[in-house]
This record gives structure tokens, C-alpha cells and sequence, in this order.
């Protein structure tokens, strides 16, 4: 032990033995923090901080064997909270949204605008709300299962960077280094925590530290735990041989483990999928088909219907619908990613938006500012009913009124109070431009964010699917006894024309025409890396500079073995994409069609029966009931009256935001099942199906509500 170790031992001594190192969230040195920051996301440590307020508002006692669950959790996603504020974050939200509750309840009822029986509806959200107090006390339970995710998608490719750097290199400790410093975030962050305990003496080593961390992952990824268990019992084997054997098996357990893992997760998802397809969309939307139907016979004014509405259909599902998909991931095995390229390149970060070239100048403009202008753009046809009635502008739209709002007793209303709707189909036609521009902006947004770095991403794994051919050849020409310098002109000249053979031209050229040294062609300010931004070739060519300190023999071994486990590794995420391929291909065809289909159909069906409602209303006022219909029929006029009928207009908002919020919804979902944490997929797949499903609904909707105008229009309510 050196005097740096007996420094810091010392300094921490006394605080261990007093039980206070762990437990005091102030313990922790400005060191810590700052790398803790790097990888939390903003919307984490502002839960933290509202935990952390929470925490002070209420104190709660905290329960040792209740609490185990929250305390692993908070440990695992490195909150720096306790159980008790956790659980009063909980309590103090759940308290807030009651109060909100019972105010808007209290100004509704006294309002005048409903009777008694619509407070039951605030009273079930009070008593949903009550309920909610454990789920949301659970925050860092759900935390740490996501942050689980995404470490486990990592999980392949630590393995495989400590078993590249430890097969000619045997030290534990330069082997988690290297793998922290090229897995990226969060694993990054574990693994440099694994240093930490370590220096403030939670353990006296960095295998101690190392087994203490592999326990957390024991019931959640085990071969995990058994691979690197093998690279650290390939430390003590005497022989080269069986040394080099243990670390090629610890890379083919972790491989395996996963591919079988993952066979029967596909296996179980078809149920899970098929709950949540029926839940999300099938049941939600067909309901709507009887809801103005219903709606008319209850009691209370339309408007309130649409609120209570949108409370459900545009809140309230689409938070169920989440959390049950994140259940289902939450389950998900190990899989294969690759580091995010924003932490490799922090200069690509300004192509998340709009950047214009005037000479030498760049100008950045924010995505969001352009897809503002989007949304105003096509969304302001939406608002054109609302204009007309103010305007007192009416037309005739086939054979009713455009806009066709009524008085209370169901006759023509012009602007002024007491008229309601708009129940016109030319108006409902018209509001399917607000949902078309909510989609069209949020899908602009997220193709700006994702767009230049999804090609980036295509040439990279083109240059991967290569490299490891590339690798072998340059290991063969280094063991033929070529100078490594030389060996990449030959091999470029030998893959010409590829991406590979691109990546080698390069470096040649950087050293034999440029000059400089193997480290600067790669790594210079001007290298190679530079121009393809991949961590796994980034971490080859590390292994490679390190070999090449040894003699040429080390990097002829060490480049073909490298090359055959990245074509080890490129196989299992092959099989890896078919397992999964039927389930995703299933999830896609129900955001992009299926949903915006059924949902548009429901809308002209809902406008048609709307307007015949509205009609007999119209009907049933303007006809004397003696010469008319008899004074049997006389009660139909109190039974749909105009205020009790829910405006088709509003109604159509209310349906188009949810196939909106589902398509967001579903597609994180699928997103999550074939990549794990991915946020460039993500953003990839939230553009494309955007835009498919915002236009199709638009279409279909279109289509569907003016050929059911058409038929309710034309139909003889009179009887003459």
C-alpha cells in the first residue's frame, strides 16, 4: 500500500466504523458528483431534486425490511435519496393533484353547468389518485429497472472489450478502465463506481469491489456475472493457453446467455403484446362508436363530457397503456448496442438541429422553433370553425349547415350565447388538421433530431458488418512479418471500394503521406476516428496500439481474435433481430395502420351519428307533435337534447391526440423490445411512424366522415 491509499484509508476510517459513510448523502466529495451528473439524465436528477424537497416536507420513517427493495434500487441508478423521500415525493404529489381536483370540482359545480351525479367522476380520480401514492413512492424501483435496460444492452460489448483488452494485457484493473471508458453510460458509471468504492475503502480491492457489484446483477443478468467471474478466474490459471480459453469462454457465455434469454422473452411477448394492443387501442377506440350515443342520454353539457373525456382518453389511458409497456421491458434480457455517438463526438450535438451553411458561417436554428411554425401552419385549418362562428359566417355543406351550431331546443344558432356544437361534418373535416399538425410537427421534430445521425449510424454498422474481414487480413500481413504501418496500405489496397477499405486508406494515408505516427493517424486531431465514430472500432484500435508496443506476433494474435469475436457477436445480433423480427413486424403494422384505420373509421361514425341526433333534436322541435308525430313521441325531445349531445368537432380532437399518443406510446414500446435503450432509433422510429400514422388518419378520416355525412344527411327523419 502506497501512501496516497494509507491517505485516504485513514481519512474514511472513522466514518466507516461509525456506520455514516453510506448513509449521509453529504459524504460524497465534489469527484463523485460530477461524474454521477454526467450520466444521470435531467428529468432523473429532477426527480432526485424533488425527492430531495419532498424529503424535507415530510419526514417519514423509514422501514428496514419494507424499504430494502427502494434502497437497491436507489443504489443501482445512483440516486442520491432515501427510501423516506422517495415514498414522501409519493405522498406530496398525490396531495397536489387532489387539491387541483377538488378545486375544479368545486368551480364546475358551482358553475351551474352539471348536476350532482358528474362529482362522481372527480371523486373516482381522487380515489385513482389515492391509489397511485405506491406507484409513484415506487419512482426508483421503475428508475432502476430502466436504467437496467439500457446497462444490459451494454453488457456484450464490456465483456467483449474486457476479454480484447486482458488477452494480452492480464490486469483486472486497466481492463475495467478500458471497457468504462468505451462502454458509455450508464454501465460507464457502475464500472467507475467499482474504482470508487475502492478509493473511499468500502472494499481493499478492485475484485472485492468488483464481486459487490456483480451481486446486484446475480437475479438479473447472471451470465453477466459468469463471464466476468471467468475473466477474473483467468488471472490465476499459469498457462497462456488455458488463460486465452477462459477469456474466450467468458465472451461465448455472455453470447449465449443472451441468445437464449432472448428466445424465450420472444416466446412470452406475443400475449403481453396482444393485452396491450387491445387495451391501448381496439377497446378505447371502439368504444367511442356508442359514447356519443351515450353521452347525449346522461345528463350535463357536452362541454364537461369532452373534459372528463379528454382527462381519460388523453391522459389517463395513455399513462397505463406506458407503464404496462414498460413492464414488459422491464423484463427484457440482455441485448447488443452500441455506445451513444453524442458521447464519443460532443461536436455532432448541433445536428439535433437545423444547421445552414452561409459560407463559413453556420447558423443553428432549434428544431423545436421550426416545427412550431409546422404545427401553427397546418393546424391554424383546425381553428377556421371557431373563426366562421364568431365571423357569423354559416354555409351549406351537403344539405345541413357547415358548422351547424343549434340552440338549446335544436334550432339554427347564429354567434351570439346559447348556441352549441359546432356538430357540423364540414367543421369535423376541418379539426382533423390539428391532429394532422400535432403529428407532422412531432414527426419533423424527431426526423431534425435523429435524421443525420441515423446515416451516420448506417455507414458506421456498414463499416462494422467489414471490419472484422479487415482485421483478420491486417492480423495476417502483421504475423507475415509486415510492419503494422505497411500492413494497413495493403489491406486497403486489397479492400478497395468498401467502407472498410476507406477506414484503412485513411490511415495510410495520414502516415505515409502525412507523416505522422500510428496514434496521430488514428487519433489525431485529423484521424480516422475523427470520420467514423464507432466505439467498438475505436476500442480495436486502442487494443491495437497497445500490442503494438510488445512486437508484431502480439498484434497478429490479437487482431484476428478480435476480428473473430465481432464476427461472433455480429451473428448472435443477427439471430438476435429474427427471434424478435415477427413481434416488431406485428407491433409496427398496428401503429402505422391498423390503429390510424380503425380510429378514422370511428370518426366518421361518430360525426354521422352525432349529426342524425342532432337533426331529430332539430326535428322533434320544429315539428308540432300533435300533427306530427303523436304525442307518444313528444318525450323524445327531453331525451337527446342539444346541451347532452357531445359536439362531433371536440370529440374528433379527443380521438385524433390518443391515436397520436398511442403511436408514441407503441412505438417507444417496439423500439425498446428490438433495441433496448436506443435513443436514435427511438427518435428514428417516432419520425417515420408519425408521419404514417398522422396522414393516414387524416385520410381515412377525411373519406370516412364525408361518405357517413353524406348518408346521415340523406336520410328522411320525418317519416314523409
Amino acid at each position: 500500500m502506497d501512501k496516497d491509499e494509507e491517505l485516504i484509508l485513514n481519512k474514511y476510517f472513522e466514518k466507516i466504523e461509525g456506520g455514516t459513510l453510506f448513509n449521509e448523502r453529504k459524504v460524497y466529495t465534489q469527484d463523485y458528483r460530477e461524474f454521477r451528473k454526467e450520466a444521470l439524465s435531467g428529468a432523473v436528477s429532477f426527480y432526485e431534486s424533488l425527492c430531495l424537497l419532498a424529503g424535507r416536507v415530510i419526514k417519514i420513517k423509514e422501514k428496514e425490511k419494507e424499504d430494502d427493495e427502494l434502497r437497491e434500487s436507489i443504489e443501482t441508478c445512483h440516486l442520491s435519496i432515501k427510501p423516506g423521500d422517495a415514498r414522501g415525493f409519493g405522498i406530496v404529489i398525490a396531495g397536489l393533484i387532489i387539491l387541483l381536483l377538488v378545486a375544479i370540482s368545486g368551480i364546475v359545480f358551482f358553475s351551474g353547468e352539471v348536476d350532482e351525479v358528474y362529482l362522481l367522476m372527480p371523486l373516482a380520480l381522487i380515489l385513482i389518485t389515492l391509489l397511485m401514492i405506491k406507484p409513484l413512492s415506487r419512482m426508483p424501483v421503475y428508475i432502476a429497472n430502466k436504467w437496467r435496460l439500457k446497462a444490459s444492452n451494454q453488457m456484450v460489448l464490456c465483456v467483449l472489450y474486457m476479454v480484447m483488452h486482458m488477452r494480452d494485457n492480464a490486469n483486472l484493473e486497466h481492463a475495467i478502465k478500458f471497457a468504462s471508458e468505451h462502454v458509455g453510460n450508464p454501465l460507464a458509471l457502475d464500472l467507475k463506481k467499482i474504482f470508487w468504492d475502492v478509493e473511499i475503502g468500502k472494499y481493499s480491492n478492485i475484485k472485492e469491489s468488483l464481486d459487490g457489484y456483480l451481486m446486484r446483477w446475480r437475479e438479473h443478468n447472471l451470465e453477466f456475472v459468469e463471464s466476468l467471474h471467468l475473466i477474473e478466474g483467468s488471472l490465476y490459471e499459469g498457462e497462456e493457453n488455458r488463460r486465452i480459453a477462459l477469456l474466450e469462454k467468458a465472451l461465448d457465455v455472455m453470447l449465449n446467455g443472451t441468445y437464449d434469454k432472448m428466445m424465450g422473452y420472444a416466446q412470452e411477448l406475443k400475449n403481453p403484446i396482444t393485452m396491450i394492443h387491445m387495451l391501448g387501442v381496439i377497446l378505447p377506440i371502439l368504444g367511442l362508436v356508442l359514447l356519443p350515443l351515450i353521452g347525449s342520454l346522461m345528463g350535463g353539457s357536452g362541454l364537461v363530457k369532452i373534459i372528463l373525456l379528454f382527462l381519460l382518453y388523453n391522459i389517463a389511458l395513455p399513462l397505463i397503456v406506458y407503464f404496462a409497456g414498460m413492464k414488459v421491458l422491464a423484463k427484457r434480457p440482455t441485448g447488443y448496442n452500441e455506445r451513444n455517438m453524442l458521447e464519443n463526438n460532443p461536436g455532432l450535438k448541433k445536428y439535433e438541429n437545423v444547421v445552414l451553411g452561409f459560407g463559413r458561417r453556420e447558423v443553428i436554428i432549434p428544431a423545436w422553433i421550426i416545427c412550431f411554425l409546422i404545427f401553427i401552419c397546418i393546424s391554424a385549418f383546425g381553428a377556421v370553425p371557431l373563426v366562421m362562428h364568431y365571423a357569423g359566417v354559416e354555409v351549406n355543406f351537403l344539405g345541413s349547415g357547415f358548422l351547424d351550431y343549434k340552440t338549446a331546443g335544436g334550432l339554427k344558432c347564429e354567434y351570439g350565447g346559447g348556441c352549441y356544437g359546432p356538430f357540423g361534418v364540414g367543421a369535423v373535416m376541418l379539426s382533423l388538421f390539428f391532429p394532422l399538425g400535432v403529428a407532422v410537427a412531432l414527426g419533423a421534430y424527431y426526423g431534425i433530431k435523429s435524421g443525420r445521425f441515423v446515416k451516420i449510424r448506417e455507414e458506421t454498422k456498414k463499416l462494422e458488418r467489414e471490419f472484422s474481414g479487415g482485421l483478420f487480413q491486417l492480423g495476417s500481413r502483421v504475423g507475415d512479418g509486415v510492419p503494422v504501418e505497411r500492413a494497413f496500405y495493403e489491406v486497403a489496397n486489397t479492400m478497395e471500394g468498401s467502407a472498410a477499405g476507406g477506414f484503412f486508406r485513411m490511415v495510410s494515408t495520414n502516415i505515409m503521406e502525412a507523416g505522422r505516427s500510428l496514434k496521430e493517424g488514428l487519433f489525431g486531431d485529423d484521424g480516422a476516428m475523427k470520420y467514423y465514430p464507432s466505439s467498438l472500432i475505436e476500442s480495436s484500435m486502442k487494443v491495437l496500439l497497445q500490442a503494438a508496443r510488445k512486437s508484431p506476433d502480439v498484434v497478429a494474435r490479437a487482431m484476428m481474435s478480435i476480428s473473430v469475436y465481432m464476427k461472433n457477436i455480429h451473428q448472435v445480433n443477427e439471430r438476435l433481430k429474427d427471434l424478435l423480427s415477427e413481434i416488431i413486424s406485428s407491433m409496427k403494422s398496428q401503429i402505422s395502420f391498423l390503429t390510424p384505420v380503425i380510429a378514422g373509421i370511428v370518426v366518421g361514425i361518430s360525426a354521422m351519428i352525432v349529426t342524425i341526433l342532432s337533426r331529430l333534436t332539430s326535428v322533434f322541435t320544429e315539428t308540432n307533435a300533435g300533427d306530427g308525430f303523436g304525442g307518444g313521441l313528444e318525450g323524445m325531445l327531453n331525451l337527446f337534447e342539444i346541451v347532452n349531445i357531445i359536439p362531433s368537432y371536440y370529440l374528433q380532437l379527443v380521438i385524433g391526440l390518443y391515436v397520436i399518443e398511442i403511436a408514441i406510446v407503441l412505438t417507444i414500446l417496439a423500439n425498446g423490445i428490438e433495441n433496448g435503450e436506443d435513443k436514435i432509433s427511438e427518435r428514428a422510429g417516432l419520425s417515420k411512424n408519425l408521419y404514417m400514422t398522422g396522414i393516414l388518419y387524416f385520410l381515412i378520416s377525411v373519406v370516412v366522415t364525408f361518405i357517413f355525412g353524406l348518408l346521415a344527411n340523406t336520410v328522411n327523419l320525418t317519416g314523409g
